[in-house]
């Protein structure tokens, strides 16, 4: 994950300064050599260290600290506050023209960056804005990117605008927007061509299209996972072309984050939104304050509880909450606990927001991919009787479940009595709420 290594060695020159009685000097000094350190080996321009920790350091020496702060707490929230200016300060959203108007999003970034997933994703949010796009498909150097737009267009219930690879770029761009306004669409989401670099050619199409079409907003896409590049790339583009906004993918990724923190700084432009996943879903909403949070070990509430808002159907929700206090936990209702932590960026993506526990979570720790998939297939092998009545499980029927999922019947025998345990607990807790006594809380003891 992103930022994991930053964020542990940030967390080590907080620890440093815990139970100093009053901030000094060379204290600020010896933090903020250490802060350098974490932020150039997470990748961040250098010219961005240097500033930042000036700042800092500046902000810091000489301040008297809170009553109700200790010293390393002050520290941290200058940190946060400057971090949080340093991504951007507030959330910053494409302008949108009025609904009787076509907006028009042009898509800029090299090949492989994600710029065709990418814009599918955003039309995604657009819908769920209430807005109507169409994306169109600019990229004929390769079909295979209009087949891929094309695809992922109806995945997301979009239409696609596409004229083959036989036209020129521009061409297809204003048949697009005409296209656009004949059917009712109010979003237009260019897709243009990526290349391996940055080239005069590649240039020179793109400030074609901008001086030849009343594009409303410009979105650079650039991978994360190419570090200082991705923040080259930007400003050559800002230079050249003139950049709105710049979504950063492939964030969830073994990256270290510095070009989300140098794109700023560096450009001047706002980041719009990260790509944390693969699935068209996975675009998030750039959040300066919340990421400077997460940064710092102390998570993101926020964007947790938007993420259930969204992922969680609250009948269903609902229904399992009740069925749980009846202590009447089922198979089924195990498959789609599952599947909400999975609609939720899964379980290692929660955890990264719940404040002091995201960074002391190890990839060991949790429940392995492949270990849920083989839980889930002793369930599907599973009759319906079964599935609502685990008690019906004796031994020739697990004998059944084993053979059925491919699996050794001790597994199938481990994951069947982990699962009586939870029941079993939680039966106690119902019994407990109904006399009137408090809960401490329990975990489901699904180890996987």
């Amino acid at each position: 994950m992103a930022f994991e290594n930053l964020s542990d060695k940030l967390q080590n020159v907080f620890k440093s300064l815990k139970g100093k009685g009053t901030l000094t000097e060379d204290d600020i000094k010896a933090a903020m050599k250490e802060v350098r350190l974490a932020f150039l080996e997470a990748d961040v321009n250098f010219k961005v260290v240097k500033n930042f920790t000036k700042t800092v350091t500046e902000k810091a020496i000489g301040q008297d600290v809170m009553t109700s702060l200790t010293p390393g707490q002050m520290v941290i929230k200058i940190v946060n506050e400057e971090l949080t200016d340093l991504l951007g300060s507030e959330t910053t959203q494409l302008k949108m023209l009025p609904d009787n108007e076509v907006t028009v999003v042009m898509m800029m970034g090299l090949q492989g960056a994600g710029k065709t997933t990418t814009a599918a994703k955003l039309a995604g949010k657009f819908k769920e804005r209430g807005k109507r796009p169409l994306l169109a498909a600019l990229d004929v150097y390769r079909p295979a990117a209009i087949e891929q737009l094309k695809i992922n267009g109806k995945k997301m219930h979009v239409p696609v605008f596409a004229m083959g690879d036989k036209n020129k770029p521009l061409d297809i761009a204003k048949a697009a927007i005409e296209h656009a306004k004949k059917n009712d669409n109010n979003v237009v989401i260019l897709d243009t061509a990526g290349r391996l670099h940055v080239d005069e050619d590649m240039m020179n199409e793109l400030i074609g299209i901008r001086e030849n079409i009343d594009i409303t907003d410009t979105v650079l896409v650039v991978d994360a996972m190419t570090g200082q590049d991705a923040v080259n790339v930007a400003n050559e583009f800002n230079e050249k072309i003139g950049i709105d906004g710049v979504v950063i993918t492939k964030l969830d990724g073994d990256t270290r984050g510095g070009a989300a923190l140098s794109i700023k700084a560096v450009t001047g432009r706002p980041i719009l939104y990260v790509g944390m996943g693969e699935k068209l879903s996975d675009l998030e909403q750039f959040h300066p304050d919340r990421m400077a949070s997460r940064i710092l070990g102390m998570g993101d509430v926020l964007s947790l509880i938007e993420k259930a808002q969204d992922a969680i159907d609250e009948e269903k929700a609902k229904e399992m909450t009740d069925r749980l206090k009846k202590a009447q936990f089922t198979f089924d209702d195990y498959i789609e606990y599952m599947s909400q932590i999975r609609n939720m960026g899964g379980l290692s993506s929660m955890l990264s927001m719940i404040p002091g526990i995201g960074n002391k979570v190890s990839p060991d720790m949790l429940p392995d991919e492949k270990q849920i998939k083989r839980t889930e297939a002793i369930i599907y092998s599973m009759t319906l009787e079964e599935r609502n009545n685990p008690d019906l499980l004796n031994p020739s029927r697990k004998a059944r479940l084993a053979k059925g999922a491919g699996l050794d019947i001790a597994e199938v025998n481990k994951f069947i009595k982990q699962f009586n345990e939870a029941r079993k607990m939680m039966k106690n807790m119902s019994g407990m709420m109904k006399k009137g006594k408090r809960s401490k809380g329990f975990n489901l003891p699904f180890s996987f």
